[in-house]
């Protein structure tokens, strides 16, 4: 069934376009060109309304599709790639973005920034041991504006924004005060006079917050702190996650970011909004008059907006990369996450306890979604093949909603902020995240979806909450041949809901994916990890190992080579290797099947995993 499912959606895009109309695209190009070869326009939105134009006056040579062709380079974006449905292809005639033969185009969401001279003057709070070492810029404008962020490349090296204690390590909480929503520090740990912007970024089970500093108050050895709104109330308010106070592996730790007094190791920045100034201390090699400085500007670089009546149909991205993208929120609101770095709205204790759903329920929660690099809702028969996204402040690429008959194969996620790719539904804002989702238009819900052969690595660098690979409400869906390395939390994880309740996930496969080296920050974790009802779902030939936990964590021992959670029912967890059997089933619903996981699994299935030979270049 599995095999008969991937070669469905193989459809049009695996047979090649003979004859077709071709547009061409070029950075040193012009969009009052032809489009030809060697007139090649400028942007690819041009291209699209090229194309788009040429099938609403049914011109004969879009009869066997339109080819968009990309020239290598950098297509700087002011605002997101727009594909719609009038943008649509049949299997016949398909729409096509691609790059040209052995070229390599970017579509970039970010601002270069130029101009760096090494810091001469003497500049107040600035540490000692930045001095003489920092370099300084203007910030740049975006679209008429001062451009604002939270990230910043030198060279593609993700920089650190400037935080005490440097990068990799972190303090301890000394108090947590729920009743009158204080935290309490270690007093020696530096906080500067002026407080705006100042972020403490505390570690919380499976989960991170990120709290806006209101207050600071030194008594004696320790300090009171206490935090903006509205993040303040979410966090004191919600049960889970919460900072953990353990005698045994110390309580919840904490770094500090965002001040120019934390700025003194190399690597470290902090944009001055007010005096409108970059600083930055660079790494060992880095030459600022030589190097490329990138700020990313743009949230989404691709949205793919089609509707279940409307959809787009028969879109084909293909060798195409995609790079920088931001997300102010945190700047603004804090983030407070549930889990896979969906952000609270909403959350509190249910005294007493029950739902309708759930009578022993002892709380509630409302999330949002942070936004992706590419997103798409309300399309049939769309395709992804071997692009590259990377270098996120959020997540790589969501295929949200309506998504059907459609696959991502042999593209790398590198560098993701928050979750490298994902699929379905997560439920929607005012959606409560203990209830089954299960929508009276059965279109809405992502299905026959294929993931296959991708590599996903350093996922979930801003969020340490996030997923590589994270499926929500999805069903018929194969997620198989996959790599995912060097994340933050969890390699894969399936379903959404916290309830046994059933729900719209049913037969989804999870086959034949490599995973390790993932949970490098998190504990409560797992190479695979299913939550909710998965109905007729199968786990199967999968290789789980080297998972190492950090120092941090507030247990170094929860971690699972495959953990089924809260609500877990009726899914088939078999023939997965793993170097001991190290599985949890917490609090699961019936029909679960568990059979021959562990070190003695075959030699070829474990051998089998990963990548397949056709994309095992994607490796190097």
């Amino acid at each position: 069934m599995r095999k008969m499912r991937g070669a469905a959606f193989a459809f049009a895009f695996l047979c090649h376009v003979l004859s077709a109309a071709d547009i061409w695209v070029a950075p040193d190009g012009a969009d009052t060109n032809a489009g030809t070869k060697e007139h090649p326009l400028a942007t690819p939105a041009r291209a699209l309304r090229q194309a788009r134009e040429l099938r609403r006056l049914k011109d004969p040579s879009v009869a066997e599709g339109v080819q968009i062709v990309l020239r290598g380079g950098e297509y700087a974006l002011s605002e997101p790639l727009f594909i719609r449905p009038e943008d649509s292809g049949t299997a016949a005639s398909p729409t096509v973005v691609k790059a040209a033969a052995g070229e390599q185009p970017v579509l970039s969401g970010g601002v270069s920034i130029t101009g760096w001279r090494k810091l001469t003057e003497d500049v107040a709070n600035l540490p000692v041991t930045a001095r003489g070492q920092a370099w300084v810029a203007d910030i740049p404008r975006f679209n008429g504006r001062p451009l604002e962020f939270r990230q910043l490349w030198v060279d593609g090296s993700k920089a650190v924004r400037a935080r005490t204690p440097g990068d990799g390590k972190m303090e301890r909480l000394v108090k947590w005060d729920r009743t009158n929503r204080e935290a309490w520090i270690p007093a020696t740990a530096v906080m500067p006079a002026k407080l705006d912007g100042v972020e403490l970024v505390l570690l919380q089970m499976w989960e991170i917050a990120v709290l806006r500093v209101k207050s600071y108050q030194a008594e004696g050895d320790r300090a009171r702190v206490t935090f903006q709104d509205p993040e303040s109330r979410v966090e004191f308010e919600h049960p889970w996650p919460q900072p953990v106070f353990s005698g045994k592996y110390g309580n919840s730790p904490f770094f500090l970011t965002n001040a120019l007094e934390f700025l003194d190791e190399p690597g470290e920045w902090f944009e001055d909004l007010a005096a409108g100034k970059i600083y930055y201390w660079p790494r060992e090699g880095e030459d600022l008059a030589r190097a490329r400085v990138v700020a990313p500007a743009l949230e989404t670089l691709v949205q793919i907006a089609g509707t279940p009546d409307r959809p787009v149909i028969n879109v084909s991205i293909e060798g195409i990369t995609f790079a920088y993208s931001t997300w102010l929120r945190p700047s603004t609101h804090g983030h407070v996450p549930l889990q896979a770095g969906m952000y609270l709205i909403d959350a509190y204790g249910l005294k007493p306890k029950g739902t309708p759903d759930w009578h022993g329920l002892d709380n509630q929660a409302w999330t949002g979604q942070p936004p992706a690099a590419i997103t798409a809702a309300g399309a049939q028969h769309l395709r992804f093949f071997r692009c590259r996204v990377e270098h996120t402040a959020a997540n790589g690429l969501d295929l949200a909603a309506a998504v059907s008959d459609s696959a991502v194969e042999g593209t790398v996620f590198h560098d993701i902020g928050i979750n490298g790719l994902m699929a379905g539904s997560f439920g929607d804002t005012g959606f409560e995240a203990h209830l089954p989702w299960n929508p009276a238009d059965e279109r809405v819900i992502c299905a026959r979806l294929r993931l296959a052969n991708n590599v996903l690595t350093d996922c979930a660098n801003e969020d340490w909450g996030g997923v590589a690979l994270a499926a929500g409400f999805i069903r018929d869906t194969t997620i198989e041949h996959n790599e995912i390395s060097q994340t933050s939390y969890t390699g894969i994880s399936l379903g959404w809901g916290w309830t046994r309740t059933p729900n719209a996930t049913r037969r989804n496969v999870v086959h034949a994916n490599l995973i390790h080296h993932v949970a490098t920050r998190m504990s409560d974790t797992a190479g695979i990890y299913a939550l909710s009802a998965q109905a007729e779902t199968t786990i199967s030939e999968n290789v789980v190992h080297s998972i190492t936990m950090s120092p941090y964590v507030h247990d170094p021992e929860h971690w699972f080579y495959l953990y089924a959670d809260e609500g877990s029912s009726f899914s088939t967890w078999k023939d997965n290797w793993c170097p001991e059997k190290k599985f949890l089933q917490n609090a699961n619903g019936p029909g679960n099947v568990w059979e021959n996981n562990g070190p003695e699994v075959d030699a070829k299935i474990k051998a089998a995993a990963g990548l397949e030979p056709a994309f095992r270049d994607l490796l190097k």
